[in-house]
């Protein structure tokens, strides 16, 4: 399939979609609420106004995120056609649903969100001092999403018809049914269902719903520290990236026709991929330090960069290539935002 011809619905993302509010703040507003640099939290009691007190108070910038959305919006920048990328997730009837919609909208994606009637929009504050970030997310109706939502007739249409699945671990440890659904219904029509591990804590703590999805997984993504953690609860006997990797790919599979892939990102460092029981390794750009803004959005722009090529059948080298262009233009500013069209070329 070329780029002239790109489909709507191709991609079906389904994760958590979380508004990120965007502030630049100073040190005594991380105290006020018992936040550091460089961390990133889940919100508790502390924190109930922290959203309404940068909101009102300080100059906001908006970005529709969560993994998943991230992934999405990038792949929609990289493809430049509306609506190829179709996104599931949960969110609440209030002002931040609102802002999250037109702002994944304005990025192309194709917006199917179930509103939670009590639990407020899944939101992040991203607290910025200097050089240095501190994240603290309230999931709220993120985790919330329902199966019945996929059931409806006009989703149900658009999961029969979409080519590729992509799906989070974030979103498989809060909604194991409705990943489910989506699971089988790409082994049921022989399209690529693709998952990522997100996170060291979802392969540590969610092992066992890993374990039960895998052999549903054509294309399996993660950083070499969610490797290293998923090596550790599977029993694999290895903290080696390529041996972590190629093993990964060798289990069990219900569609035993479509090998799986699995795509380790390492940083600086080089990509690794293990498919039909072959390791290659590909070298990343390194930027100066200088132009590196936030390196939050790396990982979710790099599977953004992969799935824009992947979807439309091109090679291997080119899809790793593309991920890497898109994680580099990412860190070089604030979120996991871009500007204009994108310029990548798979030639140079």
């Amino acid at each position: 399939m070329g780029e002239n011809n790109i489909k709507e619905n191709l991609l079906v993302g389904l994760g958590n979609p979380l508004l990120d509010i965007s502030a630049v703040v100073d040190k005594q507003f991380l105290d006020k609420y018992e936040l550091k640099e460089n961390d990133a939290i889940l919100a508790d009691d502390r924190h109930l106004n922290l959203y309404e007190d940068i909101t009102e108070n300080c100059k906001v910038s908006y970005i529709a995120g969560g993994s998943v959305q991230n992934t999405l919006r990038v792949a929609q920048w990289l493809l430049g056609s509306r609506n190829v990328a179709t996104k599931f997730g949960c969110v609440g009837k209030d002002k931040y649903s609102k802002i999250l919609h037109d702002k994944a909208t304005e990025s192309g994606v194709n917006v199917r969100y179930q509103y939670h009637e009590s639990e407020p929009t899944g939101t992040c504050a991203v607290l910025i001092t200097g050089q240095n970030r501190s994240l603290c997310a309230n999931l709220g109706s993120a985790g919330h999403f329902s199966v019945d939502h996929l059931r409806q007739p006009e989703n149900r249409k658009l999961l029969e018809s979409a080519q590729f699945f992509y799906v989070s671990g974030y979103f498989l440890s809060a909604n194991r049914e409705a990943h489910n659904e989506a699971a089988k219904i790409a082994l049921k029509n022989d399209r690529p269902f693709m998952l990522n591990l997100s996170a060291p804590i979802v392969c540590q703590i969610f092992a066992k719903d890993i374990i039960e999805t895998l052999p549903y997984v054509d294309v399996l993504f993660g950083n070499e520290s969610e490797a290293e953690s998923i090596s550790e609860s599977l029993n694999l006997g290895t903290k080696n990236v390529e041996e972590i990797a190629l093993k990964l790919s060798q289990l069990p599979k219900q569609n035993e026709r479509r090998k799986r892939l699995v795509v380790i990102t390492q940083g600086v460092d080089p990509v690794v991929c293990a498919f039909e029981g072959r390791i290659r390794s590909f070298p990343v750009v390194k930027l100066p330090q200088e132009k590196i803004i936030d390196t939050n959005g790396a990982g979710d722009a790099f599977v953004g960069g992969f799935l824009a090529q992947f979807i439309l059948n091109k090679n291997l080298d080119v899809c790793v290539k593309c991920g890497i262009w898109a994680a580099t233009e990412i860190i070089q500013r604030n979120g996991c935002s871009f500007e204009g069209k994108s310029n990548f070329n798979e030639a140079i």
